[in-house]
């Protein structure tokens, strides 16, 4: 029986799997790191500006595109919070993303999402449920959209 640090460890790691798989285009490591059907029914993932993605197989699809077509992607985690409940994991954290947004060198954009990733404690360890991730508007878009007084 692992001690409730241990369990919180290997949720981190799992968690961690999952953007190393998304920085290095890894779709065999992006495949691991996603429980099965029938280990968790019903997987979703919502990535910001994409329609809900339900089950395994277009969930994988979405992110063998997303991982062709990203020249560069780095996530910077921040005000992570692990909690767990028996078999079930929830990791909620603050994703600030570095992406190139096209071939020119040194181009790069960023952006603040919060994210909630649920996870599974599976015979093969800890896999994800469900992803879902909702872009933070920055204070100069929040000024945008606010009359002037």
């Amino acid at each position: 029986m692992k001690s409730r640090q241990e369990v919180m460890e290997c949720v981190a790691e799992a968690n961690a799997q999952f953007y190393s798989a998304i920085e290095n285009g890894d779709i065999d490591l992006m495949r691991s790191v996603w429980a099965e059907e029938h280990e968790a029914p019903d997987l979703v993932c919502v990535n910001p500006g994409w329609p809900l993605l339900r089950g395994r197989a277009e969930i994988m699809r979405a992110w063998s595109l997303i991982m062709a077509n990203v020249t560069y992607i780095q996530y910077v985690l921040t005000e992570t919070h692990i909690g767990v409940s028996g078999g079930i994991a929830m990791v909620t954290c603050e994703e600030n993303v570095l992406t190139a947004e096209d071939d020119s060198p040194g181009f790069v954009a960023g952006g603040q999402v919060v994210t909630t990733n649920l996870f599974v404690d599976t015979e093969h360890g800890w896999r994800l449920w469900s992803h879902h991730a909702s872009p933070v508007l920055m204070e100069d878009e929040e000024a945008e959209g606010t009359p002037d007084a």
